[in-house]
């Protein structure tokens, strides 16, 4: 299972089909699995994401559509399995999106939707928290005006 083929409602379709926490559990780790990995030119220290527990690394790669501002994708990768599937999940929500887009869109709300803040620990939630911010900080970066 690829994620970057999904749409975030396929997610949430699959999320509402498993009854237990487990399920979704291994769900979260199984899109993680599916992630591309990331070239060990992209971990660096630039690309890690403070306020995680676990290394945790976000490239940003931003191009041009004209008129339509500038699109940004992303890739990612974590040593801990359950973080990797979330930057999956982030990867489907952001990834190939309009900054403009990336900048309005609520992932805190969709993990709420997922019931995944009830199921990880207060620092999974944090890190997660602390992704969202690194995507929309660089969504931001790409819509300021150039000086």
């Amino acid at each position: 299972m690829r994620p970057e083929s999904m749409t975030i409602d396929e997610i949430l379709d699959n999320f509402s089909l498993l009854d237990s926490w487990d399920d979704r559990y291994r769900y979260v780790i199984e899109l993680g699995r599916g992630l591309e990995l990331l070239p060990e030119s992209e971990r660096n220290d630039a690309n890690k994401v403070q306020g995680c527990a676990s290394q945790v690394w976000l490239a940003t790669h931003r191009r041009s559509s004209g008129n339509g501002g500038p699109i940004l994708t992303f890739v990612g990768d974590s040593d801990a399995h359950i973080v990797r599937g979330l930057i999956a999940i982030l990867l489907v929500l952001y990834s190939g999106k309009a900054a403009r887009d990336i900048a309005a869109t609520d992932a805190v709300a969709l993990f709420n939707r997922l019931g995944l803040r009830e199921h990880l620990t207060p620092q999974r939630s944090n890190g997660f928290r602390s992704m969202v911010e690194r995507i929309k900080s660089d969504a931001r970066a790409a819509l300021a005006p150039v000086a």
